[in-house]
C-alpha cells in the first residue's frame, strides 16, 4: 500500500510541473565572453550522424517550391565556405540537405557565422558543426533568437567547455525558439523541488551538463520517461534525484516506446534466468544504458556470456560488459581461455576493459604462465 501510494504521489508532482516561475535572462553580448580554448573528441553516437545523402544541391532546390518564389545566394554561399575552407563536396552536401540555405542573405550567414565562432571559437569547428547539421545553422533567420538562446543557456552556470559540447553536437538546441529552452530548464527545476531538491538551479544544469541532447527534447517525452522510470524503477524519490542526475541522465530523452520495449524485454530475459526484480532493479539503478540496447542485441550478448560459463548473477554485478560489442566479448572470452583464465574466480570486469589496458592484462597472463 505505501509503495502505491508513493508512485502515485510522484507521478501526481511530474503531473504538475508547468507552473514554473519565469526566469531573468541577462543581456548578452558575444563580445564579452571570454571563452577558453577547448576541442572535444567526436564520440560516435547515432545522435550526431548527419541526414541524407549528398545529392546535386541544384537538383534539390528545384524541389522546393517555397525557395522558387525567393531570392537566393547561391553562388555567394559556395564562395563564402569555399573561404572558410570547405570543399566542394561538402557544400554539395550541405546544400542538398537542407536547401532553404541558399535563400539566407550574406549578411545574415556572416553575423551568424561570427556569433557560432564566438563560442566554437575556430572557423574549422563551426564548418564542421555546420557539416554535420545544416539545418540548425541556416532554419532561421532570427538572429535575436539565436543570441537569446546563448545568453539563455550562459546563464544556467554552464562551462564554456559545456557549451561549446552543446553547439558541436546538439546546435538545434540554439536554432530552437528560445521559449522552448526556457520551458525546459523550468520543467527540470520544478521536477527537482517535487522530488524534495532543495537546489533546482544546480539540478538543471547538472542533467543538462550530462546529457547535451536534453534541450533539443521536448519537455513532453522527458516527463512520460520519467513517469516511466518511477514505475520501472520503484526507488523512493531522494534515490530517484539522485539517479536522474547521475546515471540516468543519459537516457532521459530516449524515446517512451523504445524505453519500454527494452524494459519489458530486459526483465522478461533476466525472470527467465532465475532473477528477482530486486536484482533487475539494482542493474538497471547501476547501468541504466542497457536501456540503449535493442531486444536483439541484448538477448544475443546475454546468451553469448553464458554460453561461455559466465553465471548471470556476475552479469548483474558488472553490467558494463554488455556495453561492449558482442564480437569483442567473444573474441576476448577465447583468448583469455587459451591463457587460463578463471571467470568464477577472477570476475567478468575484464572483458569491459577497454582495447589497450585489456592488451596488458593478456600480457600479465601470458608472464604469469612462463
Amino acid at each position: 500500500m505505501a509503495l502505491k501510494v508513493l508512485i502515485s504521489t510522484s507521478s501526481n508532482c511530474v503531473s504538475h510541473l508547468r507552473g514554473a516561475r519565469k526566469l531573468r535572462i541577462p543581456t548578452f553580448e558575444p563580445g564579452i565572453i571570454i571563452w577558453r580554448p577547448f576541442l572535444t573528441q567526436r564520440i560516435p553516437d547515432c545522435k550526431e550522424k548527419t541526414e541524407g545523402e549528398n545529392v546535386d544541391a541544384s537538383k534539390a532546390s528545384k524541389y522546393q517550391a517555397s525557395i522558387r518564389t525567393k531570392e537566393t545566394h547561391e553562388d555567394w554561399l559556395r564562395d563564402f565556405l569555399l573561404q572558410k575552407g570547405a570543399d566542394t563536396e561538402t557544400i554539395d552536401s550541405v546544400i542538398s540537405r537542407y536547401p532553404r540555405a541558399i535563400i539566407r542573405t550574406s549578411e545574415n550567414v556572416q553575423t551568424r557565422w561570427e556569433i557560432w565562432k564566438s563560442v566554437l571559437h575556430t572557423d574549422l569547428q563551426v564548418l564542421k558543426t555546420l557539416e554535420r547539421s545544416p539545418e540548425s545553422f541556416f532554419r532561421s533567420g532570427d538572429l535575436e533568437n539565436l543570441q537569446d538562446n546563448i545568453s539563455f543557456v550562459c546563464s544556467l552556470g554552464l562551462s564554456s567547455k559545456i557549451v561549446t559540447q552543446l553547439m558541436a553536437r546538439a546546435p538545434r538546441t540554439f536554432s530552437n525558439r528560445a521559449a522552448l529552452n526556457r520551458d525546459m530548464v523550468e520543467f527540470l527545476q520544478n521536477l527537482c523541488s517535487c522530488l524534495g531538491g532543495d537546489n533546482p538551479e544546480e539540478f538543471a544544469g547538472k542533467i543538462i551538463a550530462k546529457n547535451v541532447y536534453l534541450l533539443t527534447r521536448s519537455t513532453k517525452r522527458i516527463k512520460a520517461n520519467i513517469e516511466i522510470f518511477q514505475t520501472m524503477l520503484k526507488i523512493p524519490n531522494a534515490e530517484m534525484l539522485d539517479w536522474i542526475q547521475g546515471n540516468g541522465s543519459d537516457i532521459l530523452d530516449l524515446g517512451n516506446a523504445y524505453i519500454k520495449k527494452n524494459f519489458n524485454n530486459v526483465q522478461k530475459k533476466f525472470q527467465s534466468l532465475g532473477c528477482s526484480e530486486d536484482e533487475i532493479t539494482k542493474c538497471l539503478v547501476t547501468f541504466p544504458q542497457i536501456l540503449y540496447l535493442s531486444p536483439v542485441t541484448f538477448n544475443t550478448k546475454i546468451d553469448l556470456l553464458m554460453k561461455y560459463g559466465i553465471k548471470v548473477h556476475q552479469i548483474l554485478e558488472m553490467p558494463r560488459v554488455l556495453d561492449v560489442s558482442s564480437a569483442n566479448i567473444q573474441s576476448k572470452i577465447k583468448e583469455l581461455m587459451q591463457h587460463g583464465y578463471d571467470f568464477q574466480a577472477s570476475g567478468i570486469g575484464v572483458l569491459a576493459l577497454s582495447r589497450n589496458r585489456f592488451k596488458l592484462k593478456v600480457e600479465k597472463l601470458v608472464n604469469e604462465q612462463k
